[in-house]
């Protein structure tokens, strides 16, 4: 009787992890993160920290190509003060992959950019990974790297 009752409870869980627990995102997931990485997109454009606040985690991790690590504060800080101000950001190649409450997005990302006054251009890969919070998926850590000359 004890086998027979292990082995039901084993094949429920069994059957509740093949169709997935509720709430748990799927692929069809991927649409959202993207509205959500566009939503980052804009808001780094024209910043405000509560666009800004409700699209990251309070941990943020955020890397930039010469090597600063910027946490949620300090990131936000410096697009809505300008020492980081995008004047335009172009995202292409851009994939995403779920995994678990988890998403992992890579892109290219090409800028014009205006810090501190002064205007330049960057060409950058970048690795975003978003973190499904109840409804909503938030940058939880972010590392860009400039890619190899041709």
């Amino acid at each position: 009787m004890l086998k027979t009752f292990i082995l039901a409870v084993a094949v429920s869980a069994a059957l509740v992890g093949c169709a997935g627990m509720p709430g748990e995102p799927s692929a069809a997931s991927a649409p959202a993160v993207a509205a959500a990485a566009e939503k980052l997109r804009l808001a780094m454009i024209d910043p405000t920290p509560a666009a800004l606040g409700a699209l990251v985690v309070d941990e943020l991790s955020y890397g930039h190509s010469a090597g600063k690590v910027d946490t949620k504060t300090s990131f936000i800080s410096d697009l809505v003060e300008g020492r980081s101000d995008f004047v335009t950001i172009a995202i292409t190649d851009q994939t995403i992959k779920i995994v678990g409450t988890n998403a992992i997005v890579r892109h290219t990302l090409v800028a014009d950019t205006l810090d501190a006054g002064k205007p330049g251009k960057v060409n950058l890969k970048v690795l975003g990974v978003w973190q499904l919070q109840g409804n909503d998926w938030k940058l939880l850590a972010r590392q860009a790297v400039r890619p190899p000359a041709p």
